[in-house]
């Protein structure tokens, strides 16, 4: 192996899985240490399985090529096919939360054919929350106190057509002791009655927000304006939390 040419032992090296790449090709000897955390071999493998970037904004191709691998949405149940699973500090302000099938009742259907279903408040407030969890999730802590990827935060809402309501979503980054290194609060929304029934995007992006991040607190709710018993007030669905590589 002394023998081959780098760029022949880098293409050896790139069919190599790329945890066995780290944790144990990179010790064998300083040459292949020096292979391994450099930016050649993780430019091939991204190219290899069709991850691509402009190397203009790549720092550290190795980071970008884990965290595009480990890219997925870190909400569990965002939809309501597990009825109210994985969330927690649910507050059920006056019927409390329900989940319908779409497009429900003066509503329209979600841009997306993939979701089904959406949580829905009632006439007093409705709030319910995730936490987030980066080790558990295998975000290691040198890679978000150092790299700090950006953290998209985004969910989607709606009003029904014949009732007013309201909404608001707040995100808290936590340190390991739960306090707060960053946070987005949106302004309460309110919907008309006789508003179109359209599904609204909401979103935001945390970046350069220091190190010590390892906690995502993930709240919505809202309630309806009419007071009306039942659940007249804003839906929400395919809530999601994603770091972007």
């Amino acid at each position: 192996m002394d023998s081959l040419p780098e760029a022949v032992l880098i293409r050896i090296l790139a069919s190599i899985p790329a945890v066995d790449l780290v944790l144990v090709c990179r010790l064998v000897c300083c040459q292949w240490k020096n292979l391994v955390d450099g930016a050649a071999l993780w430019i091939l493998k991204c190219q290899q399985e069709g991850l691509t970037r402009a190397e203009s904004d790549a720092e550290n191709w190795q980071n970008f090529y884990f965290l595009s691998k480990k890219r997925k949405n870190l909400i569990k149940n965002p939809c309501g096919e597990e009825d109210l699973e994985h969330w927690g500090e649910v507050e059920n302000g006056g019927d409390g939360w329900k989940i319908e099938e779409l497009p429900g009742d003066f509503g329209k259907e979600f841009p997306s054919e993939e979701v089904h279903k959406y949580f829905v408040t009632s006439y007093e407030w409705c709030r319910k929350a995730q936490v987030i969890d980066f080790r558990a999730e295998g975000y290691w802590e040198e890679l978000m106190d150092t790299t700090q990827p950006k953290i998209m935060v985004r969910d989607w809402y709606a009003g029904r057509s014949d009732a007013g309501c309201l909404y608001e979503l707040c995100v808290k980054l936590l340190s390991e002791n739960e306090d707060v290194l960053a946070e987005y609060k949106s302004e309460t929304v309110t919907i008309p009655q006789d508003n179109d029934a359209n599904w609204t995007e909401i979103s935001h992006t945390f970046s350069n927000y220091g190190p010590g991040v390892r906690f995502v607190h993930f709240e919505h709710g809202g309630q309806d304006t009419l007071f009306w018993k039942g659940w007249y007030g804003v839906r929400v669905t395919n809530s999601s939390v994603t770091v972007e590589p």
